[in-house]
């Protein structure tokens, strides 16, 4: 049972469909829709009408029964759940192709994502600049993250280097790490970890088209073998 002022333990399943809402919410936003049901989120998203009501109300009471929910309102409570009424500092270790396409992007600073620096072990690459963010030799990593407070640190370096650079980053403020190497990381229970494994996508999504490529197979035989009449 849970006890007064206790923090409610929300499941990931959940935690993983706020951004989704929270997009599609923008986008009816920037479309001038005042209110939107259940029923219509639904046919938007995907997930049942009840799995919706579901899921918003691990955060309180949002909608009105007979009139749905305000879209502006609930679009503000979902940024607020999301952390994304405030601003965090972000610097980016590994100035290779991933880093530098991840510093490129120009949407991390609409939702409050400001990259400040960027780190990386190659003489080449150290002193440039990507998009006005300046890259610094790694060993002014930990001074640099101390000194400017940062938030998260986006780890897109090879396999071989990320034990070393977990253990410094272990001794900064950093509060979470977004993590785009290969290795599994496993920090202190401070610094919240996520890792993102494009290659887990890519199969999935391999395994999906190859899915529809064996039924499209099975129709076609069962066709030749129970021709139309």
């Amino acid at each position: 049972m849970e006890q007064p002022g206790e923090i409610k333990k929300v499941s990931m399943a959940v935690i993983k469909r706020l951004p989704k809402y929270y997009q599609h919410l923008g986008n009816l936003l920037r479309d001038n829709v005042e209110r939107v049901s259940s029923q219509e989120l639904s046919k938007i998203l995907g997930f049942t009408a009840s799995q919706i009501r579901q899921d918003l109300n691990n955060f309180g009471e949002f909608g009105q029964q007979g009139y749905g929910y305000n879209v502006s309102q609930l679009y503000t409570e979902i940024s607020k759940i999301l952390g994304l009424n405030t601003s965090h500092k972000m610097v980016i270790i590994g100035a290779g192709n991933l880093g530098q396409a991840l510093a490129k992007y120009t949407g991390f600073g609409i939702y409050g994502f400001d990259i400040i620096a960027i780190f990386d072990t190659n003489p080449n690459l150290v002193g440039r600049e990507i998009r006005d963010i300046p890259i610094y030799p790694v060993e002014d990593m930990e001074y640099f993250i101390n000194e400017n407070d940062v938030d998260i640190a986006v780890l897109t370096i090879p396999k071989d280097k990320t034990k070393k650079i977990v253990k410094a980053i272990s001794k900064t403020c950093i509060r979470g790490i977004w993590n785009f190497t290969p290795v599994e990381i496993k920090i202190n229970e401070n610094i919240i970890v996520e890792n993102v494994h494009l290659i887990d996508s890519l199969f999935t999504l391999s395994y999906h088209i190859n899915e529809g490529m064996l039924q499209e197979r099975l129709l076609k035989q069962k066709r030749k073998i129970f021709p139309s009449p």
